[in-house]
C-alpha cells in the first residue's frame, strides 16, 4: 500500500501537468466561466468577491474533512456577486444545461460506468479462479490523491493475493501490470483535474489580474501553484476521508475508480462541461463496489451530499457580502 504522502505528491505533480495543458486543451471552459454565467463586464471588486466566496467554503470544508466541489463553489460565488454587479446579466437559461446537468450527471454516469467495469472484472476474476489456483484479495485503506482544494488526484490501494507457489511468477507479473496501470490512471485523474479546474479559476482571476498587467500564462502559473500548495497542505486529511470513508478499496477497485474518473473529467474539460473531480470520483468509488452495496458507507455519503448542497448558497452568500463591502 502506498503512503498517503506519496499519493498526494503524485496527484499534485500530474495536476500541475494538467494545469499547463489546460489553456490549450480546455479553452471552452475558460470562455464559459468568463462570460457564460455573468455576461456583464467584471470589476476588480467582483473578482475579489467571487474568489473569496469560493475559497472560504473550500477552506472550511477542508478543515471539516469534507471533499467539496470547487466548481460548485465558483458557480455559487459568481451568482452571488453577479446579482449585485448586474442582476440582469446573469445567463439563467444557460445554467441548467451548461452547469447543473453536467455536474449532476457526472456522479450518476461515473457510478454506472464504474459499476459495469467492476461487475466485468469480478466475473472474469471468478472465472480465472475457477480455472486455476485460488486467489483472494483483501481490500485495504486506499489513499486518494488530492481533493478539491485537495481534490482526488490519485486513488492508490494495495491488494494481498494468495496463490499456489507454482503460479507465483504469473501472479507477480499480473500484479506488476495492475500496479503500473493503477499508477497510470491515478496520474491521469490528476491530469484531468488540472484540465477541468484550472480554466475556471483562471477565468475568474483574469477579471482583476489581466487589467493589473498579468498575462494569462502568468495567471495560470499562479493558479497552478495555489492548487499545488492546497493539495500538499490539506490533501491528506481529505484524502483519508474520500479514500477510506466511502468504501475500503482494494487495488483493482482503485484502478477502476481512477479509470472512470480520469475519462469523464478529461472529456468534460475538452467539451467545456464543468465537472467536479470530487463528485465524479465519489460516484466512481461507490460504483467500484460492484453489486455489494452493503460495503458503502451511507453515513459518509450523506455527509458528502449535505456538503455538496450547502456549497453553492454558502459561496454565494460570502461572495455577495464581500462584493457589497469592497465595491
Amino acid at each position: 500500500m502506498t503512503k498517503y504522502r506519496t499519493a498526494i505528491i503524485w496527484g499534485t505533480v500530474t495536476t500541475l501537468a494538467g494545469c499547463v495543458f489546460s489553456l490549450a486543451l480546455a479553452d471552452k471552459m475558460t470562455k464559459l466561466f468568463s462570460k457564460g454565467i455573468v455576461t456583464a463586464a467584471p470589476t476588480e471588486a467582483f473578482a475579489v468577491a467571487v474568489l473569496a466566496g469560493a475559497v472560504s467554503w473550500v477552506a472550511l470544508a477542508t478543515v471539516l474533512r469534507l471533499p467539496v466541489s470547487t466548481t460548485h463553489a465558483l458557480i455559487g460565488a459568481l451568482l452571488g456577486a453577479g446579482l449585485f454587479l448586474a442582476s440582469d446579466s446573469i445567463a439563467w437559461n444557460a445554467i441548467p444545461q451548461k452547469l447543473v446537468v453536467p455536474l449532476l450527471m457526472s456522479v450518476g454516469v461515473a457510478y454506472a460506468v464504474s459499476l459495469v467495469l467492476a461487475l466485468i472484472f469480478n466475473r472474469v476474476g471468478r472465472r480465472n479462479r475457477g480455472a486455476g489456483p485460488t486467489a483472494t484479495s483483501e481490500g485495504t485503506p486506499s489513499p486518494t490523491g488530492t481533493p478539491e482544494a485537495a481534490e482526488p488526484g490519485a486513488v492508490l490501494a494495495a491488494e494481498r493475493v494468495t496463490t499456489d507457489p507454482a503460479d507465483t511468477p504469473r501472479t507477480a507479473a499480473s500484479s506488476r501490470m495492475l500496479t503500473a496501470a493503477h499508477w497510470l490512471t491515478s496520474g491521469a485523474t490528476g491530469f484531468a483535474r488540472g484540465l477541468n479546474d484550472t480554466p475556471k479559476i483562471v477565468a475568474v482571476g483574469a477579471f482583476a489580474l489581466i487589467p493589473a498587467g498579468m498575462t494569462t500564462w502568468q495567471i495560470m502559473l499562479l493558479v497552478a501553484g495555489a492548487m499545488a500548495l492546497g493539495s500538499l497542505a490539506g490533501g491528506i486529511r481529505l484524502a483519508e476521508r474520500l479514500g477510506e470513508g466511502v468504501i475500503r478499496m482494494n487495488h483493482t477497485e482503485g484502478f477502476l475508480a481512477n479509470l472512470t474518473t480520469a475519462t469523464l473529467v478529461g472529456l468534460g474539460a475538452g467539451y467545456g462541461l464543468p465537472m467536479s473531480t470530487t463528485h465524479t470520483s465519489t460516484g466512481a468509488i461507490a460504483g467500484s463496489a460492484g453489486a455489494t452495496l452493503s460495503r458503502l458507507s451511507g453515513r459518509t455519503l450523506k455527509h458528502f451530499l449535505i456538503a455538496w448542497l450547502v456549497t453553492p448558497p454558502f459561496a454565494a452568500a460570502v461572495s455577495a457580502t464581500v462584493f457589497l463591502v469592497v465595491r
